[in-house]
């Protein structure tokens, strides 16, 4: 019976193996079948599978973040963008020389900002090499160029305002920078506010540009009140070697200048000549000789004003001829003019000193480091300035002698013969505009002052025995004559020395 069983049991087996595999060989058929619904889509030998869209590479990784720039540096470009460049579009308007200057103070500007990107990246150097200084001394020598090579411009005040301001941007070595840059405004001022006289009435431009180096210097003086009120800082704990940090600025991107002024305008159409009707008819005149006189009226001689003298009296012969220019007015002599009374007043922070003529008393001014001075038509004066003041200037003065401790800037003479100075302390320059007969006494602290002329005579530098020495002062007369000759194809010129 168990055997029977077994049987039974193998024999449904074998069926169910067989009855799947029928299934399982329908089912291979109906895939290879292409007209089968139910095969539709599915991949087989008789149809390829649609390659799958390749995937996308992967995107290149990100470049390093560039470090951000310190918040002293965006505020500098603000300015920079600010009120340099209004600076700077203003120049442009009144051109010429004004707006190749104010170009030269962008480039002071932006060697500026490289020099205070550089303090936030470097050590104190010890000392500052040379390189870190070059772009802000090749501007400002630019500045000053232009100035000394143009003194005969109308627009010399202009040119002057710009000169004595730039040296502001030297605040760096300075404990108290904004006050630094707040005192030598007024060197500024005795130019700029000439040029505000002058152009009052005339054009509003210039009177604007001077208000915007004003607005220059306020703006620096603000920024240095917000980030350097106790003077230029320095990346002395993590800070790189100076000259690595100025190589790492110059080799990024440059900074931006501000927007790029408008194209100047295109030129006005040139005219053309409105000519009615055919040219033809015009020469057909000319060409008629003789007879072109045919149609013109006989003049009598009662009407001809050579044989009528009455009628060269009268107005008919000032229709004709025009009306004769006026005599020009001769100045009144000197003799004539009114006195005015001689005054010495601080006005702001500028001395003003005028119309003294020969008194009996030294005329003395106890001067600031942020005060100007003007001295004008004072004659066989004798003026004393104690202290160190920022600027002087003096014209037309007449036999005038000043003795000066020290200078911030320059001391400026103009159009006052019998010139006499004296130098107790320490004077940058000495600048000599149509001067006849002068004498400059230097002493042992200002040997290094620059003198400069211009239409001068007999001016003298007298310089003090050498210390030490029993040796008497040495009077050295400035050269007047110079000799040109052609070398080459190019003028050259050269100095003619006075012998001894």
């Amino acid at each position: 019976m168990a055997s029977g069983n077994h049987m039974h049991n193998f024999t449904t087996l074998i069926k169910r193996l067989e009855a799947a595999t029928s299934r399982l060989e329908d089912m291979a058929m109906s895939l290879d079948d292409p007209n089968d619904p139910k095969s539709a889509g599915t991949p087989t030998a008789a149809t390829p599978a649609v390659p799958e869209p390749p995937k996308p590479a992967p995107p290149p990784p990100a470049a390093p973040a560039a470090a951000p720039i310190p918040p002293q540096i965006q505020d500098f470009d603000a300015l920079i963008k600010g009120d340099v460049q209004n600076f700077v579009n203003l120049g442009e308007k009144i051109g010429g020389l004004v707006a190749e200057q104010s170009k030269a103070v962008l480039q002071a500007f932006q060697a500026e900002r490289t020099y205070l990107y550089v303090s936030t990246k470097a050590k104190k150097p010890e000392p500052q090499p040379v390189e870190l200084m070059t772009d802000l001394h090749k501007a400002s020598d630019n500045i000053n160029n232009i100035r000394e090579s143009n003194r005969a411009s109308p627009l010399f005040n202009h040119l002057s305002a710009v000169a004595e301001g730039i040296v502001t941007l030297g605040w760096f070595f300075e404990s108290k920078p904004a006050e630094f840059v707040k005192e030598m405004i007024g060197g500024i001022e005795y130019y700029g506010n000439k040029v505000l006289k002058e152009y009052k009435d005339k054009d509003r431009t210039h009177i604007e540009y001077i208000q915007a180096y004003y607005q220059n210097f306020k703006g620096l003086a603000a920024y240095l009140n917000k980030h350097y009120p106790k003077g230029l800082t320095w990346n002395d704990e993590s800070g790189v070697d100076v000259l690595e940090a100025l190589k790492q600025i110059k080799s990024g991107p440059a900074p931006s200048a501000g927007p790029v002024p408008p194209p100047p305008p295109p030129p006005p159409p040139v005219p053309t000549l409105n000519v009615p009707g055919d040219m033809s008819a015009v020469f057909d005149q000319l060409n008629q000789g003789e007879e072109i006189t045919s149609g013109l009226r006989k003049v009598d001689k009662s009407e001809m004003t050579h044989k009528n003298p009455n009628l060269r009296a009268g107005s008919g012969s000032s229709a004709v001829r025009g009306k004769s220019p006026a005599p020009s007015k001769k100045p009144k002599p000197e003799s004539m003019r009114t006195k005015k009374p001689p005054r010495k007043d601080l006005e702001g922070n500028k001395w003003l000193v005028e119309n003294f003529e020969a008194p009996e008393d030294i005329v003395e001014i106890s001067a600031a480091q942020n005060q100007s001075i003007l001295i004008s038509r004072c004659n066989k004066t004798i003026v004393k300035i104690n202290g160190k003041a920022n600027a002087i200037a003096i014209d037309n003065c007449n036999g005038l002698s000043i003795i000066v401790d020290s200078l911030v800037s320059c001391l400026d003479i103009i159009k006052s013969p019998k010139f006499a100075l004296q130098i107790d302390g320490v004077v940058p320059t000495v600048m000599l505009d149509q001067v006849d007969g002068a004498t400059i006494y230097l002493g042992q602290q200002s040997l290094a002052t620059e003198v400069f002329t211009s239409k001068c005579t007999a001016v003298n530098v007298t310089l003090p025995p050498k210390e030490g020495t029993d040796d008497d002062t040495k009077e050295c007369p400035v050269p007047e004559q110079l000799k040109s000759y052609i070398k080459d194809g190019v003028l050259v010129t050269e100095i003619v020395e006075h012998a001894g």
